[in-house]
């Protein structure tokens, strides 16, 4: 069933108005399209436009418009090119059953997105120029949404500093841009749990760093440690704390909960140097809404794999936009090799994956009004 969620759609189309549409004479054919839509890979296929819009110093945000999807112009002396100063964010929108269209919590990428350009000294997007731009984009290429269960269309809000400029400094030219990838499963496949490579020599990030901003920069130094781990036969790579290199933090890409055998679950706590995930607070109150204990707290590797051995911690599982939640069957390292429930996906991970994908197809309720519909 799909939910009427207490967000007026009235008010997403108004915020998209502000938004200009420009002709596009490139556009796919709708066979080309349809065919490109059916079993997408995630995030190797982009839809015909983008949302795009432009600030300087002093002038702020103009020139709002919905423009062809095609190549960036950018300066060589650009400075997001010498100084990494961008930021990021991720969310879909889905289709249900009825033929309508809808993103999940908007508002709160939104926010996210404002508490990232802060940290990297941006000009931040505000929250109704957020809403316009992924609307706008989402109803102008609305036919790229895929209808294939757990198909969607994933969108790519994104800030950089264009200025060409050679300098340390906070940029006076920057832009923002929305793209939007049919895509298909992160995992792709039936559901099965993943490896983990538990890195300790190398860092995502550090207390004081950019650990909790969506930037590319943290993406880029998780790469190395993830690579050492597909070297060993891991998906995915867990890194622990900088300073003391005793407490698990988070996945390259997603966040992580352990179950314990008594029902309740432990989650990394927000420490600064780990990304607040929308879908890991979106979990949290799912997993309290069923009366599941849930404590925010510093998950130290040691007692954890104690835990695990002993059978105290019966489950682990990672979560976050695009993967949604993931069984973790696994973790590894160059001093150890530990199964989690023998390698097979724990009956609280799946209840939890099969609930909140539910809300977000419109296949049962949305108690929170997570959902807005689009069109």
């Amino acid at each position: 069933m799909t939910n009427e969620s207490h967000h007026n759609p009235a008010r997403l189309q108004e915020l998209a108005q502000a938004f200009t549409v420009l002709p596009n004479e490139n556009k796919a054919s709708d066979a080309r399209r349809e065919e490109l839509i059916d079993k997408p890979a995630f995030g190797q296929l982009f839809s015909d436009s983008m949302a795009h819009m432009s600030w300087t110093k002093g002038e702020g945000w103009s020139d709002r418009r919905i423009e062809p999807y095609a190549p960036l112009k950018l300066d060589p002396g650009a400075s997001v090119l010498h100084y990494a100063q961008e930021v990021f964010e991720g969310l879909k929108a889905y289709h249900h059953a009825d033929g309508s269209v809808w993103l999940f919590r908007p508002d709160a990428n939104a926010e996210r997105l404002q508490n990232s350009a802060r940290r990297l000294y941006l000009p931040e997007v505000s929250i109704d120029d957020f809403l316009g731009s992924v609307a706008a984009l989402t109803m102008q290429d609305v036919k790229w949404v895929p209808t294939r269960r757990e198909y969607t269309l994933y969108l790519r809000p994104f800030i950089f500093a264009s200025e060409p400029f050679l300098g340390v400094r906070a940029p006076e030219e920057v832009e923002y841009c929305v793209i939007a990838s049919p895509s298909g499963p992160y995992f792709p496949g039936e559901i099965k749990p993943v490896s983990i490579w538990v890195e300790n020599k190398y860092f995502r990030t550090g207390p004081g760093g950019t650990g909790y901003a969506k930037c590319g920069g943290n993406y880029a130094a998780s790469l190395l440690g993830e690579y050492r781990g597909i070297e060993q036969g891991c998906e995915q790579v867990c890194f622990v704390d900088a300073a003391t290199q005793t407490y698990l933090e988070e996945l390259g890409g997603m966040n992580m909960m352990v179950v314990h055998k008594d029902g309740h679950v432990e989650t990394p706590s927000l420490t600064g140097s780990i990304l607040p995930g929308i879908t890991r607070r979106s979990i949290i109150q799912l997993l309290q809404d069923d009366g599941h204990d849930v404590v925010e707290t510093m998950i130290a590797l040691d007692q954890l794999l104690e835990d695990i051995k002993s059978g105290e911690v019966t489950e682990v599982f990672a979560c976050g936009t695009a993967a949604i939640v993931t069984p973790i069957g696994r973790f590894k390292s160059e001093t150890f090799d530990i199964e989690v429930n023998g390698g097979k996906p724990g009956e609280l991970t799946m209840a939890i994956r099969n609930q909140l994908l539910g809300i977000q197809l419109g296949e049962i309720e949305d108690p929170h009004n997570w959902m807005w519909k689009v069109c």
